[in-house]
């Protein structure tokens, strides 16, 4: 399970990184709810245009602190994760997602971000 996770995380975390969010966004599905620190929002476009919006030099480091298989195609992460700006401090965050086989592949079809307090 963790290996399936890290696979898509760790293209997630590139994509993120090179602030590509088209990139970032081909790693959901289609229908994939998606809550980052604004209101949630349905789908691969609403999840490129948050990463659009967020300052390029923001890179994200992960770690998958549980995992569970809901299902024979669907695996829960949990993680912290730390975005890193070039001009503020880094936001800590934990992150809930939900990823899904779709044929040979695994997307992110459920992503909930809570802040750290």
């Amino acid at each position: 399970m963790t290996d399936v996770l890290r696979t898509v995380l760790d293209r997630w975390k590139a994509a993120v990184d090179a602030h590509e969010p088209e990139r970032a966004a081909s790693y959901f599905t289609d229908d994939a709810i998606f809550q980052g620190l604004h209101p949630y929002s349905v789908g691969r476009a609403s999840i490129a245009a948050y990463y659009a919006a967020l300052p390029v030099g923001m890179t994200a480091t992960y770690e998958i602190r549980e995992t569970r298989r809901l299902a024979d195609d669907l695996v829960l992460g949990y993680l912290s994760v730390d975005f890193a700006f070039t001009d503020r401090p880094t936001l800590p965050v934990y992150l809930s997602v939900i990823v899904r086989r779709t044929g040979d592949d695994w997307l992110i079809c459920h992503y909930q971000v809570s802040q750290v307090l």
